[in-house]
């Protein structure tokens, strides 16, 4: 302002001043006088100021007023010339600053009228801003009123001044805030306590503001009423208003004066309050608007999106974003996310253009990304703003490609797509040249058919957008083709280059400050988490929050980045690009390799992998190798779903390369284009930059590269390098002159990078490793299945870095050999060669490797050396086993003096060919086994000899080839041999190298672990002996296991003495009883299935064609060794401290082996308990320890075909062998064990029989073919055992134990043969001949009761139990047992050749019983036990049954013997029972005994037809005895015996004295079956006990008194029924058995008669005459018949009546007598 304060200037002013007012006077002469007036008036009033005043100008200011009035009335005149003059007066006034407030007030005013009028707009305009910018006189409602002026003229009809009104606003605006900053300037020192803003949008809470902040603050507000379409405060007077140009003015503000909204509260109260939910609201048509949703016509409900205020709202977002980001977390948050929807594949072509173009605005900020990183992604429950922008710019990329972009008609290609922009785009191929073949001229991209051309359009690292500066445009722009996929793509390059380098810088500063911060960093990666902490605690505060930020990044943009980024890969055309792309994923990929980030750097590494290959061929390989798959699969990260896609096949890329894929079935060839080469330098590149941070990733390079290798047709030469090879199978590979100048190059760098793994830590080292190791795995599964050339890349690797790092070979060796084990096993034999060429190569390097310290005193080395050796014996593969044997023989060789420890595993090696391994194999380990055996026995350590033993069972369990097997017994005897001879060496030296592993073990606390712990050494080495033996005896072949068996029988009993005492006690418990286990389970479980034929033509016996026949025999030799060994050696086994735990076991044996389902084993069982029953008690003789028992004892023969060398040697060592056996006996006879324990074993034999016994014999629950029911022989064999088993029990034998053995008889007897057995053992059915299991039962009774008999007393009370025993058979007589539910056969029907089961003829065996039962009864009817079990009862009870029966016995002398029986039974026991009669311990046999007459006398069966006459009466004769029987030794007795009994006898005989009817007989027969001696003996006996005449008891009377009225009823029933008869017959003649009936009935009254009339007439009971009497009318009425035989008899029947007939007597005379 120095120019306008100078006094020339003031000069000057006045001057002009003056002139400016008479040009005005002169002007307004005539038309307007005041004006001409005011005017001259303001001549004298400027003249008078200047004179009196030496300050000329403020004095000027202070009367401005009156000043400038004349002006203001020229102006009122609305003159344009007059109006002009005084507009340039004002101004002059104005850019001197001699305008007061007033003043300036006034001149507003008039302008404002001359604006109302549309006068001289520009002027108004001109003055306006020359009043503002000159000085800051205006404030308040002036301001206002001056801006709202210009706004005014912004929308005028002439666009000149619209467009200058809208620059003057800008100005104005400017200004306004411009004051504000000058303001704060001014004040900056005068520290002001800042008035909290009021939570409202008043404007009273401005108060606190000074004026020019005050203006700005009320300007900026109505700026933001004004663009939401609401009254302004402030400016007022607004008539109209664009929103385009308040968002632009709200731009400039926000862009130009950032200090100021950050210094004031209330400012930023605006920009949260007013600013960003103005600009949400205004974003929502963008937001709610899809594309193609409404058509045209339709009224559409959706305000359409408009290209001006949708750039300018961006336009203002950006600016909020960069500028208040700290102030508006939540707003950013909320903008950051509307501009990742604009992307959206449904928004307009230009939204998204421009939305794509602000991103890359914050994509060139690495910090502000950071920003977003901190706030959004890391906060709990905040929007993943980084993450999501990354992978919008992902989805926008692909939908570019994926969708044709409908509302954009740049790249649309479809016909009739509304073109709106009026160019029609050019065909899809446009940019392609038709000669080069596909060869690219533009640069592009191209996927699936979309042809998209990159542009130039940024500098790299910068963000010039182009749409969102487009201003002026209303109508949306036309884009052009492939502009937004290129400004996205360089978003995303340059996302990532800020990114990574930004991390990086911090990142190498950490590790920097650690390497200062600690002396002892000790490489320059070592992070500062190793650090001591106390040093650089706060500097891991920083880094740990550091990290986080980083992690978190990379986190949340890696997966977008890399869909976005692998889709262009796989588009782009161009090399440059391609190179760019590439470069990013590496870098990326180093970064996540460096944070530790192991799926994103996998991710990485797969894309570029990907990119290496052809196309679709990445899919098969990378997807098995790495667990981060990315093709063809939705990755999706913390609920944003990106979906990768996948390499497409057309490809515009030169063809550099056609070669064999690495496939399982190639399919033709494959072509490598110049972009795969690329990749896989960048590939290569990346393993030889970062190989530390590969980490696992080393598998996906290494994977791709050995395809690679495949493809351009590298194959391993013999060191590991690659070479070009031969061409395989197929078309030979192809290759352009452009790739065969970078073949060396390429295998050139692939031999550098293995060379160079010597200098990777040990982690890294074993990453490569594992790396080629798995990579090695899938070249292995591809090979499996058929015989073509296999990738051999990772085997060859592993070899060269197995060699290289030789001097740290430990480290490696185990993932290294135990991967080429793998490669050994493979079935494609040139793989599998090259995996033992490898493996076996290394063994032997080093082994001759000269290690620090050497191998002979690291002998850990050694054997870890040595161990691959070993492993190669789990692989079946006979080449490779013939490579290890060759090693193995090549080692023996060369260090077989030196091998020391390491002979367990070379015997490992021969002991660990199998049986699978076909027999040329077997046969070399065998013969290096013998050479073993004959050679090297004595020089290697005794430890190892319990191998060799292994290693010679181990070819006995072969079965390939059987001789083999048998020679392999053969060297165990040899063995055992050779233990026998050097004893003694043995003996110390594994003593002294027992005692040193006990030390060690009690040193380390921990308990000494081998096979037989607590016996000595020696003892455990032939205990392993035994055990292996043992294992040959359950060998599957019946030749090995007899031959075994015999040996090892032969062995313990030839060499047994030689152990310790206390050894026996594993002998018998770990080797014979464990082999009993064993042998039961295998024959348990052998298959019943028939073998056809041995092998060849050998035929096979019938009894050993099954397997379970062939075990059979195996146990039945098993067991007959074991229980030999427990006889012979009783003096050794008693003394120790559980022999009677093993006798039970052992018992346990011969139980499971007799109740085995097989009558061979199940014999023999019982043949073993009967060898050991017969143990007699060891006799004392005191020679024992000089003559070794040994020599006692007969070896058995070795059968079979081995010839044994060693059976011929004395076994019999004079030297040691008798202080030996001094050890057991300490020359004091074997102890004898006491009488109690020995009882005890006993009763546990007498226990297990009982349970073979009971188990044997219980019947099956259900039958069929298969059913097993014990035989005759072993049944018989184990009844016969109890005799001789009760000699040694009787004095304990008590009754439950006789229960027992009766249950057992009794299912013994029961079990039926099967048919074909019958013939043998059975008689022919007629013969009455006992089998010998019968004679065995009844043997074993016997027996009991002679020792009953001659037992104590307390025995006696057995007897009835065997009565009852033995009743049971007697009963079989009638009714077979029945054995459960089997059905039987009589043995007529049974046929011979089928399955079926027949019953004994029980007979003879029914009837023997009997007799034994009454020989028995004869001796012992007395005996107390006898009388009170009541055993005559059970006589008769079991009698009674074939008494009833009688002809319907299946035997007729059954019920013969059972009357003679009985009758003898009686005799005996009559005379008992009477005399205990008064006990009441005989009342229940009476009705027995009765009902046994009763079913005997009156049976119910019939008499068979065939009959004789002689044998008829001959039956006759027999019940005749019967009913003397009763005449003699019952009814004499009649006092001794109960009243009902004689009842029914004298019914019985009334039933017998009478005919009974029997309607079966034909006439002819008649007379004689008639039993008409029967008939009469009853009748006498009947009339006998009628009137005996000595009554002595009135029970005798009693007898005959029921005699008579017996015998009388019956004679009145049968003449009663005669007469019937007769008058009903008419003159039929009644049948003849009437007749006769009638006859006798007639003859016994005749002679009744006269008995009564013999006897005493007191004896006679006056009823019974009365009875007589009432005879005679039922006579008399007989008179009419017609039988003259009938007429006889009834006349002498008639006659005794007579004396019947006396006149009757007096009533005085009869009273009177």
């Amino acid at each position: 302002m120095s120019g306008t304060n100078s006094p020339e200037a003031v000069k000057k002013l006045l001057e002009n001043m003056q002139s400016d007012l008479r040009a005005l006077s002169l002007e307004c002469k005539k038309k307007f006088p005041p004006v001409k007036e005011a005017a001259e008036s303001g001549i004298i009033k400027v003249k008078t100021i200047a004179a009196r005043n030496t300050e000329i100008l403020a004095a000027l200011k202070e009367n401005s007023s009156e000043v400038v009035q004349p002006f203001l009335m020229g102006c009122g005149t609305k003159e344009p010339k007059i109006t002009q003059l005084c507009l340039a007066a004002i101004q002059r006034l104005m850019s001197h600053e001699v305008v007061s407030e007033t003043a300036a007030g006034n001149i507003i005013n008039m302008l404002w009228q001359l604006m109302e009028n549309s006068l001289e707009e520009l002027k108004l305009l001109q003055t306006v801003l020359v009043l503002l910018t000159t000085n800051t006189v205006v404030h308040d409602e002036a301001l206002s009123k001056a801006i709202v002026l210009c706004f005014r003229l912004h929308f005028t009809k002439d666009n000149i001044t619209n467009n200058t009104a809208a620059a003057t606003v800008r100005q104005v605006v400017t200004v306004v805030f411009e004051r504000m900053v000058a303001e704060d300037e001014r004040h900056r020192d005068i520290v002001e306590q800042p008035v909290l803003v009021q939570g409202n949008s008043n404007r009273r809470s401005v108060s606190a503001l000074k004026p020019c902040a005050k203006d700005a603050y009320m300007l900026f507000q109505d700026l933001c009423q004004l663009v939401n379409a609401d009254a302004p405060y402030w400016l007022v007077g607004m008539t109209e208003m664009t929103r385009t140009f308040g968002l632009e003015l709200l731009e400039s503000v926000l862009n130009d004066f950032p200090q100021v909204f950050l210094q004031h509260q209330e400012f930023s109260f605006l920009l949260k309050e007013r600013v960003c939910p103005l600009v949400i609201k205004l974003f929502s048509p963008n937001i709610k608007f899809r594309q193609g949703s409404s058509t045209s016509s339709s009224p559409a409900p959706v305000e359409k999106p408009y290209f001006p205020i949708c750039m300018r709202l961006l336009r203002v977002v950006s600016v909020l974003i960069k500028q208040f980001y700290s102030l508006l977390v939540t707003e950013c948050e909320i903008f950051l996310s509307l501009l990742v929807k604009f992307l959206d594949a449904d928004k307009p072509q230009w939204l998204r253009a421009v939305a794509v173009e602000s991103i890359h605005r914050f994509c060139v900020q690495p910090q502000l990304l950071r920003s977003f990183c901190q706030s959004y992604d890391m906060k709990q429950h905040s929007t993943k703003v980084f993450r999501d922008i990354v992978n919008a710019l992902g989805s926008f990329i692909q939908s570019l490609f994926l969708v044709p972009a409908a509302g954009n008609p740049a790249t649309s290609n479809q016909a009739g797509n509304n073109n709106l922009g009026g160019s029609v785009s050019a065909p899809a191929n446009s940019g392609m040249v038709g000669i080069g073949g596909g060869v690219t001229l533009l640069p592009a991209f191209e996927y699936r058919g979309t042809w998209i051309p990159i542009l130039t359009i940024t500098v790299q690292g910068s963000a010039k957008a182009t749409y969102l500066e487009m201003l002026d445009k209303v109508e949306p722009p036309t884009i052009p083709e492939g502009y937004a996929m290129s400004v996205a793509f360089h978003c995303l390059l340059d996302l990532v280059r800020g990114i990574t380098s930004m991390i990086e810088g911090e990142l190498g500063e950490v590790e920097a400050e650690c390497q200062t911060t600690t002396e002892e960093a000790s490489s320059p990666t070592q992070s500062s988490e190793q650090q001591d902490l106390q040093s650089a605690s706060d500097q891991m505060d920083k880094e740990i929050v550091s990290r986080a930020v980083w992690e978190e990044m990379v986190n949340a943009c890696w997966c977008g980045l890399l869909a976005a980024l692998s889709l262009l890969l796989d588009a782009s055309t161009d090399e440059a690009a391609t190179e760019n792309i590439l470069k990013a994923e590496l870098t990326m990929a180093a970064l996540c390799g460096r944070l530790g980030l192991v799926t994103s750097r996998d991710a990485f590494i797969t894309a570029i992998c990907k990119g290496s290959l052809p196309p679709h061929y990445a899919l098969t390989v990378l997807n098995t190798t790495t667990a981060a798959t990315l093709s063809n699969k939705s990755y999706s990260v913390q609920g944003q779903s990106v979906m990768m896609i996948s390499p497409s096949s057309e490809s515009h890329q030169q063809v550099v390369a056609v070669g064999q894929p690495l496939a399982v079935q190639p399919q033709g060839t494959v072509m490598l284009t110049s972009k795969n080469i690329q990749c896989m330098r960048t590939l290569l590149n990346l393993a030889h930059c970062h190989g530390a941070v590969l980490g696992t990733s080393w598998q996906l390079v290494l994977a791709t590269l050995q395809h690679l290798v495949w493809i351009l047709g590298l194959k391993p030469s013999s060191g590991g390098a690659l070479k070009p090879g031969r061409a395989v199978e197929g078309p030979s590979t192809v290759l352009t002159t452009a790739v065969m100048t970078d073949l060396p190059v390429i295998s050139n760098i692939l031999s550098r990078l293995f060379e160079s793994s010597q200098y990777l830590d040990d982690v890294s080292l074993h990453h490569l490793i594992n790396a080629l190791c798995s990579l090695s795995l899938e070249a292995m599964d591809m090979a499996y299945g058929n015989n073509k050339e296999p990738s051999l890349f990772a085997v060859a690797k592993l070899l060269e870095t197995g060699l290289v790092n030789m001097h740290r070979i430990e480290i490696l060796w185990r993932p290294l050999t135990g991967h080429l084990l793998e490669v050994c096993q493979h079935p494609n034999s040139r793989m599998r060669e090259w995996g033992a060429e490898a493996l076996t190569s290394l063994i032997k390097a080093g082994l001759t490797f000269n290690h620090d310290p050497p191998l002979s005193q690291n002998q850990r080395l050694q054997l870890l050396l040595l161990n691959p050796l070993k492993e190669m014996s789990n692989i079946n593969h006979p080449d490779i086993r013939l490579k290890q044997l060759e090693c193995v023989l090549q080692i023996l060789q060369s260090q077989g003096d030196s091998l020391g420890p390491g002979w367990p595993l070379v015997l490992g090696v021969m002991g660990a060919i199998r049986n699978d391994q076909g027999e040329s194999l077997i046969r070399t380990a065998f013969q290096c086994l013998q050479l073993v055996v004959t050679d090297f026995l004595p020089t290697m350590p005794c430890t190892c000899l319990q191998i060799v033993v292994d290693v010679a069972g181990s070819f006995g369990l072969h079965n390939q080839e059987l001789n083999i097997s048998l020679t392999s017994i053969g060297l165990l005897w040899n063995i055992s041999d050779y233990f026998f001879q050097r004893g003694e060496t043995i003996e110390k030296e594994l003593n002294k190298e027992e005692a040193l592993q006990q030390k060690q073990a009690e040193e380390k606390g921990v308990v000494l672990n081998r096979p037989f712990h607590p016996a000595p050494p020696f003892d455990c080495l032939w205990l392993c002996l035994y055990a292996k033996l043992g294992e040959l005896c359950v060998d599957p072949r019946p030749a090995v296991r007899k031959s075994a068996g015999q040996t090892l029988f032969s062995t313990i009993g030839a060499h047994g003495t030689l152990l310790q005492h206390s050894t026996w006690h594993t002998v018998i418990w770990k080797v014979l009883f464990h082999l009993l286990d064993r042998v039961r389970e295998s024959s348990t479980t052998a298959d019943k299935e028939k073998i056809e034929s041995g092998g060849g033509n050998i035929l096979i016996h019938h009894s050993r064609d099954t397997a379970e026949k062939q075990w059979a025999e195996t146990w039945v030799l098993t067991l007959a060794g074991v229980a030999r060994i427990f006889n012979t050696r009783r003096y050794l086994l008693q003394p120790l401290g559980d022999f009677s735990r093993a006798w039970d076991v052992l018992l346990d044996h011969i139980q499971s082996a007799a109740l085995s389902k097989n009558n061979e084993v199940s014999l023999a069982a019982l043949k073993s308990f009967q060898e050991i029953l017969q143990i007699v008690s060891p006799a004392r003789d005191l020679d024992k320890p000089e003559t070794p028992p040994v020599v006692n004892v007969p070896v058995p023969v070795l059968i079979g075909p081995i010839s044994n060398p060693g059976m011929s040697r004395p076994f019999v060592r004079t030297d040691s062998i008798g202080e030996r056996l001094g050890r057991y006996s300490s020359s004091e006879p074997p102890i004898v064990t006491d009488e109690l324990e020995d009882l005890n074993l006993w009763w546990a034999a007498w226990n297990t029989w009982y349970r073979i016994g009971s188990e044997s014999t219980k019947p099956p629950i259900t039958f069929d073919k298969l059913t097993f029911i014990p035989s005759q022989p072993f049944l018989t064999a184990l009844i016969q055992i109890f005799p001789a088993l009760y000699q040694h029990i009787k004095t304990g034998f008590n009754m439950d134990d006789l229960q027992k053995l009766g249950v057992i008889l009794h299912s013994a007897i029961s079990v039926p043969i099967s048919s074909d057995a019958s013939p043998f053992i059975l008689p022919s059915y007629t013969e009455a001949v006992l089998t010998s299991l019968q004679e065995a039962v009844l043997t074993a009774l016997d027996v009991l009761q002679k020792a009953i008999c001659v037992g104590p007393e307390n025995m006696q009370i057995m007897y009835p139990a065997i009565f009852d025993q033995l009743l049971a058979f007697v009963e079989f007589s009638c009714k077979p047992p029945q054995y459960g539910q089997l059905e039987t056969k009589h043995i007529a029907n049974a046929k011979y050749n089928q399955a079926e089961w027949v019953a004994l003829n029980y007979v003879p065996f029914a009837e023997r019983s009997l007799e034994v039962v009454v020989d028995l009864y004869q001796k012992t009817a007395c005996h107390k036990a006898v009388v009170n079990e009541k055993v005559l009862q059970n006589i008769i009870k079991t009698l009674r049954v074939p008494l009833s029966l009688k002809y319907s016995c299946p035997s007729e002398s059954t019920w013969k013997l059972a009357v003679s029986s009985l009758l003898k039974v009686l005799s005996i026991g009559l005379p008992v029972a009477r005399q205990h009669a008064s006990s009441g311990k005989f009342d229940s046999m009476w009705p027995e005994l009765a009902n046994t007459f009763e079913d005997f006398l009156f049976t119910k069966s019939i008499p068979p037809d065939n009959l004789s006459i002689q044998e008829f009466q001959r039956n006759e004769n027999i019940d005749v005895e019967v009913v003397q029987l009763i005449s003699t030794e019952i009814l004499p007795y009649a006092n001794f015996i109960p009243k009902e009994f004689v009842g029914q006898i004298m019914t019985m005989l009334n039933k017998g004295s009478i005919h009974s009817q029997s309607s079966s007989f034909t006439e002819a027969e008649i007379d004689i079956r008639l039993r008409e001696e029967f008939s009469k003996m009853c009748f006498e006996t009947l009339l006998q006990f009628s009137f005996s005449n000595k009554v002595t008891t009135p029970q005798e009377g009693y007898i005959s008194r029921m005699a008579l009225s017996v015998l009388l009823k019956r004679s009145q029933d049968v003449l009663h029924r005669y007469i019937e008869d007769e008058r009903l017959s008419g003159k039929c003649p009644l049948p003849r058995q009437q007749v006769t009936e009638i006859i006798f009935v007639l003859k016994a009254v005749s002679t009744l008669i006269d008995s009564l009339k013999k006897t005493q007439p007191e004896n006679v009971d006056g009823n019974t005459w009365a009875q007589v009497i009432a005879l005679y009318p039922t006579l008399v009425e007989c008179i009419t018949c017609s039988s003259s035989e009938v007429c006889s008899a009834l006349k002498e029947a008639l006659v005794p009546f007579k004396d019947f007939m006396q006149p009757p007597a007096s009533r005085v005379q009869n009273g009177e007598s």
